[in-house]
């Protein structure tokens, strides 16, 4: 498994970059080896967003991106927002 979490600074009209990323979300949602995702927004400073999302692996998360169906959706978030794309492996893990 494979994280990936974008930190967005939101330019744009928060309630429009939220729905703009609900339907890029649905469009993700669709994709071989996504396995989900979280978006949150930062509680002191309304214009910060981190989505973290995790994928069965990094390939099925590149192909996503590759599918001509995404361009439109990062277009769409590029004009609302700036973005710090990473991925990220696992190194520990523990829950309650």
């Amino acid at each position: 498994m494979i994280t990936f979490i974008n930190r967005f600074t939101v330019t744009g009209p928060a309630a429009e970059f939220e729905r703009v990323f609900d339907e890029t979300s649905e469009f993700f949602a669709a994709q071989p080896g996504f396995l989900g995702h979280r978006l949150v927004r930062h509680t002191s400073d309304p214009a910060a967003y981190v989505n973290i999302a995790d994928w069965q692996d990094d390939a099925s998360f590149q192909q996503a991106l590759r599918q001509p169906e995404f361009a439109p959706h990062r277009a769409a978030l590029r004009e609302l927002s700036t973005g710090e794309p990473n991925l990220y492996a696992a190194v520990s893990e523990r829950v309650a």
